[in-house]
């Protein structure tokens, strides 16, 4: 067999590089599992949050659930149509932040971005605290132990994201098919009901208020904001085009449109039975319960749409592992946060995005222990925030293209969530909105922050400029000791090779006692012995440091100006296993950082493997 045939073409490793690259991105119905879990599990409070607040109007006020809920789907399909022009026109991802960044300027898109950073990460602490709430409504006696629920089903969805996207899609697919299954079965077979099957609010107290003969506007606003909340994650798909198989923009805008009709349609079904069935919120039993005892009866179906909801509720935080990631690999692209998390490794996963969004998520968990009370009213604003300033960038768009009647239509998106925006941070500002209102303009200093120490780096790198021609530097290097070894041979061996002229440095101590002499003396006599061709300098120190001493030296070279380049090079031992590191004196890290922090000299670390 000739030797050459079993050569691998570069052309051949490409492709095949790619394809495997390519199996790690997403379909189209992965990205419905994987990025639309945040947008269904919220059917199972979207429709509840209109119902609580038209009940303040009595029996009469629930008249209107329908009605708010068809203008919260049209609000939908406008936010669609927006998004699906959006991952046209920015297949790049990023959603609200890309399109302000090209319509609007940075620093809006720096509030879009920081909406966006908040939103992400109060969804996943949302979803899994109501997954977890949900569960231990079932089972009480775990409700002491819900804050390590939650930190456990964090650690899961976690794990998943760390092996990439489309895993995490594959593991997600079964029970968003078994609850968007379970919700229209609800719904269309309440819908050939004549009345309801069971009642699951019987013996509980009802929380509806007395009957009443008007509705103002004020509390129809206060419905449709409240029942907005049911829009969260719609933005997700265009956040996360560059996850999708190729054609990217084509998969993801089919996604978008899948997810937009489909959960139009949950809405207004749900909405339909509730004035169907004259259903009214009741303490201690969600409307969605109610809804499906109504519909299924209380048997199995009604514990299957139970326990899917609590499984999606608590899945549902892999929306933001999608899109988050993403969002902060294009704000590290742009110099807004440190680079590492423009890094991407293996299976397509932006490793430092996922950890980060986990670690947050686990703070606030822990610090709202595991309530989800104190998290829901904080959840919208910032989805809001972000919807709006993407519809207004979105006009902006259009009119430059001239294409006016698009424009209109992302300008009525525009007006419908910033009316939102503005009623749900109002009513909520006491009950926390205010820490989102103080999150957002923090969050944007530290993007410039990190900007502005970009700057000045790229400004001592002379980034963007021809430098200067290459030119040969006169340099001294210093080489540390202690004792001589073969550690000793390899680190002047390599300085030598760095380096116009090496010297050997070994500080002593300034009044030394018997022992320190006697080793003084065998280091002198066995370097006269040695011959290393080297120069062996002794600095004395009266306080038997290390580093301070040696920077002195480093710094009184510099003053001199006889090389244009003093480097240090600092000889360590790599032990094979992490736990022999603990034998270690850590003498070399001590110089390093002593030099690092008190002089300008160039620090080199010389590992020796063992």
């Amino acid at each position: 067999m000739d030797p050459a045939s079993t050569v691998v073409r570069p052309d051949v490793a490409a492709e095949h590089a790619a394809a495997v690259e390519e199996r790690h991105r997403l379909t189209a119905f992965g990205g419905l599992a994987a990025l639309s879990l945040d947008a269904m599990a919220s059917v199972a409070y979207g429709p509840e949050s209109i119902v609580l607040v038209l009940a303040a109007a009595g029996s009469y006020g629930l008249g209107f659930t329908l009605p708010v809920t068809v203008a919260i789907a049209v609000l939908l399909a406008v936010l669609v149509a927006s998004y699906r022009q959006v991952i046209a026109a920015f297949p790049d991802g990023g959603g609200a932040y890309a399109v302000a960044k090209a319509q609007l300027g940075r620093r809006t898109a720096l509030v879009a971005a920081a909406s966006l950073v908040v939103d992400y990460v109060l969804n996943v602490a949302v979803s899994v605290t109501a997954g977890v709430a949900a569960l231990t409504s079932a089972f009480p006696e775990l409700y002491g132990h819900r804050v390590w629920l939650c930190l456990g089903v964090l650690a899961v969805v976690t794990a998943v994201n760390l092996r990439g996207i489309a895993e995490s899609a594959r593991w997600f697919m079964a029970p968003t098919a078994v609850f968007v299954g379970s919700i229209l079965a609800v719904i269309v077979i309440g819908l050939f009901r004549d009345a309801p099957a069971a009642t699951a609010a019987a013996g509980h107290a009802s929380a509806l208020a007395g009957s009443a003969s008007t509705v103002g506007a004020l509390l129809l606003l206060r419905a449709f904001a409240a029942g907005c909340s049911a829009l969260t994650g719609v933005e997700a798909i265009a956040n996360a085009v560059p996850s999708f198989r190729a054609p990217r923009v084509r998969r993801a805008q089919h996604t978008e449109m899948a997810l937009g009709g489909l959960l139009g349609v949950v809405l207004i079904g749900l909405a339909v039975l509730i004035g169907r069935f004259h259903l009214h919120p009741v303490e201690g039993v969600t409307v969605l319960a109610q809804l499906a005892d109504a519909s299924l009866g209380h048997g199995f179906g009604f514990y299957v749409v139970q326990f899917a909801t609590v499984v999606l509720l608590a899945l549902a935080a892999n929306t933001s592992f999608g899109g988050l990631p993403v969002l902060l690999h294009l704000l590290a692209r742009d110099n807004h946060l440190p680079h590492l998390f423009a890094l991407r490794a293996d299976r397509q996963v932006h490793r430092y995005g996922v950890l980060f969004l986990a670690l947050v998520s686990a703070l606030l968990l822990v610090g709202s222990g595991g309530d989800v009370n104190s998290l829901v009213p904080l959840f919208a604003i910032g989805v809001f925030v972000g919807f709006t300033i993407c519809q207004v960038g979105m006009v902006r768009h259009w009119l430059r293209r001239g294409e006016r009647a698009r424009a209109a239509l992302n300008g009525f998106g525009a007006l419908l969530t910033g009316v939102a925006m503005l009623v749900v941070t109002g009513s909520k500002f006491t009950e926390g909105a205010w820490g989102i209102c103080l999150a957002l303009p923090l969050l944007v200093l530290l993007f410039e922050a990190v900007r502005r120490a970009y700057a000045r780096l790229g400004e001592r790198l002379e980034q963007g400029r021809v430098p200067a021609a290459v030119a040969r530097q006169r340099s001294l290097v210093l080489v540390p000791v202690h004792s001589i070894t073969r550690l000793t041979r390899d680190a002047l061996c390599a300085a030598v090779s760095l380096g116009d002229e090496v010297r050997a440095v070994t500080v002593v101590p300034a009044h030394p006692d018997p022992e320190d002499r006697e080793a003084i003396e065998a280091l002198r006599r066995d370097w006269e012995l040695w011959r290393p061709g080297v120069p062996l300098i002794e600095l004395t120190d009266p306080h038997r440091r290390l580093g301070r001493p040696l920077a002195a030296h480093v710094n009184a070279l510099a003053a001199e100006h006889a090389y244009d380049r003093l480097t240090v090079l600092v000889p360590e031992v790599e032990p094979p296993h992490w736990w022999l590191r603990l034998l270690q004196n850590q003498r070399g890290a001590v110089i390093a950082r002593a030099l690092r922090r008190h002089t300008d000299a160039v620090v080199c670390r010389l590992r020796m493997r063992m």
